[in-house]
């Protein structure tokens, strides 16, 4: 195995499974890597608790969806996803009440602060203190999940704007996703642009490909959205024949303090 290539596999494995976020119909999806980040901050916030690792994929028995625009490569089909979480916790308070609160913490974070479609979250309890630990709640999000070669953080994604090297039509796209309220920038995953753009002559049309993090404060979902149409748009704007998809893969997000969910409504292909 060449150094190139080991770097490659374990900066994939770093960023885990690639999650359907929302419905089928909209077009996206969101590296482990960073829901894990996301629900680890929320993990933080409850006494008593450490969480030893996240794992987020689709749940068992459950239905699966076909996307209404192609997927990243590897991606999850869309459809329910469950979370398998491992924690210590003290005996300060009884443990089910322990593991009720962080669940319903969670389920929670996972639907409302990203728009993730999870159904169950399994607790698994590693060991028990006796004694709170001083200082801290929870390890950080970045650890959290297994298997990892590093630490997750040694696998950010680099900065990306729109100019540079990214010239004539990739370019504009990128130019005009970054220019989205929400996007805090693109970022290229495995050494890939962070967007692509493929046209296809059966049937006829074009295909484009977006990755990006997302600002504080902003919704993952409905930043998301805005940037498919926004570079859906974009992309038909020519005499290219035939209609232009977007698929979006948000690599990175922070927090976010919504009071209700993200609904689920259509978003455009």
């Amino acid at each position: 195995m060449t150094e190139a290539w080991k770097q490659a596999v374990q900066s994939r494995l770093g960023l885990g499974r690639l999650l359907p976020l929302g419905g089928p119909d909209d077009g996206t999806w969101i590296t482990e890597q960073a829901a894990v980040q996301a629900l680890g901050r929320t993990a933080a916030e409850i006494p008593d608790v450490r969480l030893e690792s996240l794992r987020i994929g689709s749940a068992p028995l459950q239905p699966a969806f076909e996307p209404a625009v192609r997927p990243p490569a590897g991606a999850l089909p869309p459809g329910p996803l469950t979370i398998e979480a491992a924690f210590t916790a003290s005996l300060v308070r009884p443990l089910p009440e322990t593991a009720a609160e962080l669940r319903n913490a969670l389920l929670g974070a996972a639907t409302e602060r990203l728009g993730l479609d999870t159904v169950t979250a399994d607790m698994r309890v590693t060991d028990l203190r006796e004694v709170p630990e001083a200082g801290g709640t929870s390890r950080t999000a970045a650890t959290a999940m297994r298997p990892t070669p590093e630490t997750a953080a040694a696998h950010s994604p680099p900065s990306v704007t729109g100019t540079g090297p990214m010239r004539g039509l990739v370019g504009e796209l990128a130019a005009v996703a970054t220019g989205v309220p929400g996007v805090a920038r693109l970022t290229a995953v495995l050494g890939s642009r962070p967007v692509r753009v493929e046209d296809h002559d059966d049937p006829p049309g074009r295909h484009i490909e977006v990755h990006l993090a997302v600002a504080p404060g902003h919704h993952p979902l409905q930043v998301a959205r805005a940037v498919r149409e926004a570079v859906a748009e974009a992309a038909t704007a020519d005499d290219t024949p035939g209609p232009a998809t977007v698929a979006v893969l948000i690599t990175e997000t922070a927090a976010w303090r919504g009071t209700s969910p993200v609904s689920m409504m259509s978003a455009p292909q």
